[in-house]
């Protein structure tokens, strides 16, 4: 117990002291936001400031900050010092920064900032990886609540022959589809504060039950890191724990959210706090997670869904249990609908799509959902079809949060602010991301020695590669500010 409390302090007093240097950094101002100046009743319109960070921390908080801390705490309590630490560090610092360079430009989506700050070459290749990894949010987010929901709630079988659970997943796609087209005050901007409450609430309860039932919690007592079926504590950890330290799928939802705010100085609380808060969600979990695993009523071999449903059952009693399951059904619908509107917003961009005619909005969301179904439905027709796209979307949604922390660098770098605070965690994920995938039976399969090597050389060159673009570009730049007209004679 004594190393989740000190986690908790990290987490605590940590995010309030770097929050306040991120925005001492930024230096939010007056000016006009795009919610104000761009107003046109569909993506740009101003919302509250407590509304649009419930509205983040629902469209950041997808099964993430609960299914990802139940695996990672595997790894013993090492996990309660590595989330506040790099829920702080890295997480908090990504979405914030994410969220406020979109609003400096228009509230831009990430594809158009990453060609800004990090060129036409890089732009690509992103817009490649980010699509695809809305896609598979998108996907997974119908997927995971909609078998929690048939087997916690409905208590049937969550196979594909049972045709409840085509009827589940039908629901929630035309939920999708209507969030995905109506103007973002009128559904989301109304249903997911409340649906933002009762996640908190149930967070609170279970923090509170396991205090007050004393569950078991181990202290760190040396440096080994075993996990029960031997697997590396990096990567591996921080791929699985994504949403409750860093996820690269955040970044897209800070620039969603940059469209909604009235004011730049509500940046911190919009989007560093609500992470600080996901950190907070992924603590809880984890630690009661570990409760019921040292309390003998899981294991290592028991699914994340089913120890959700073992503690909110243990900790908050049936009645309890299930409205604290329906918030986390919630959570991944509330996260993968914003995930498919921000992708609709991030093709239009891309492709000059006026979005403020229906029919536009319409064609575009009708492509986008077709492929969705067709990737639901090979998920769940092949027996493997989920692990397989699992595992592409954990290493896409680092791999994107790599890209992000790129285009931080850079835009620190030439508006001369620390950019160190982006380019360490940068780093750090970039060798995470390398490592994993050149190991991986998904990727390259390759030995663990190798792969670490060859991941430590990319991560240098990384380094190197992005703080020499980002000073070269800023003296280009300064150049061209400097220079003097051309006089005609």
């Amino acid at each position: 117990m004594i190393t989740f409390i000190i986690g908790l302090v990290i987490l605590l007093s940590g995010g309030f002291l770097y929050g306040k240097i991120c925005d001492k950094v930024f230096k939010p101002d007056d000016r006009k936001t795009p919610a104000v100046r761009l107003n046109d009743g569909m993506d740009y319109v101003p919302m509250k400031k407590w509304k649009n960070s419930l509205i983040q921390l629902l469209n950041i908080a997808g099964t993430g900050p609960i299914l990802g801390p139940i695996q990672g705490i595997l790894f013993g309590p090492i996990a309660f010092l590595t989330i506040p630490i790099g829920c702080i560090i890295g997480g908090a610092l990504h979405d914030y920064m994410c969220g406020m360079i979109s609003l400096r430009n228009d509230g831009a989506q990430m594809p158009t900032l990453i060609r800004k700050y990090l060129g036409k070459y890089i732009y690509p290749i992103y817009n490649v990886f980010v699509c695809l990894l809305m896609l598979l949010v998108g996907t997974v987010f119908i997927y995971t609540p909609g078998d929690l929901f048939v087997t916690q709630i409905l208590k049937t079988d969550n196979g594909a022959a049972n045709p409840v659970v085509w009827i589940v997943y039908g629901a929630i796609f035309v939920y999708y589809i209507i969030a995905t087209l109506f103007p973002i005050d009128k559904i989301i901007g109304k249903v997911y504060p409340i649906f933002g409450i009762l996640l908190l609430l149930s967070a609170v309860g279970v923090f509170a039950g396991f205090i007050i039932k004393g569950y078991p919690l181990d202290n760190i007592t040396g440096l080994a890191v075993v996990h029960p079926q031997g697997l590396n504590f990096i990567p591996i950890f921080f791929v699985t724990v994504a949403c409750g330290i860093v996820s690269g799928f955040h970044s897209t939802q800070s620039t969603l959210i940059s469209r909604t705010m009235s004011s730049e100085k509500e940046g911190r609380m919009t989007f560093y706090n609500m992470m600080i808060a996901e950190g907070l969600i992924a603590m809880i979990w984890s630690a009661a997670a570990m409760g019921v695993i040292n309390l003998g009523l899981a294991s290592d071999k028991t699914s994340p869904t089913d120890v959700v449903g073992i503690i909110a059952n243990d900790l908050l009693g049936s009645v309890g249990g299930i409205i604290a399951i329906i918030g986390i059904i919630v959570l991944p619908i509330t996260s993968g609908d914003t995930a498919l509107r921000s992708l609709r917003l991030i093709v239009a961009d891309t492709i000059k799509i006026d979005q403020s005619k229906r029919k536009n909005r319409l064609g575009v969301s009708l492509v986008i959902f077709a492929f969705v179904a067709a990737i639901l439905i090979f998920a769940k027709m092949d027996s493997d079809g989920f692990n397989i796209l699992w595992r592409y979307f954990a290493w896409a949604n680092q791999t994107i949060a790599v890209f992000a922390f790129a285009m931080i660098t850079v835009y620190m770098i030439r508006n001369k602010q620390p950019f160190i605070m982006s380019l360490v965690p940068g780093m750090f994920y970039m060798f995470i991301i390398s490592c994993f995938i050149l190991n991986a039976s998904i990727g390259f399969n390759l030995p663990w020695a190798i792969s670490y090597s060859i991941g430590g050389v990319l991560t240098l060159a990384y380094g190197a590669v992005l703080v020499y673009y980002g000073k070269k570009s800023t003296s280009h730049i300064d150049r061209m500010k400097n220079a003097k007209p051309s006089v005609n004679k």
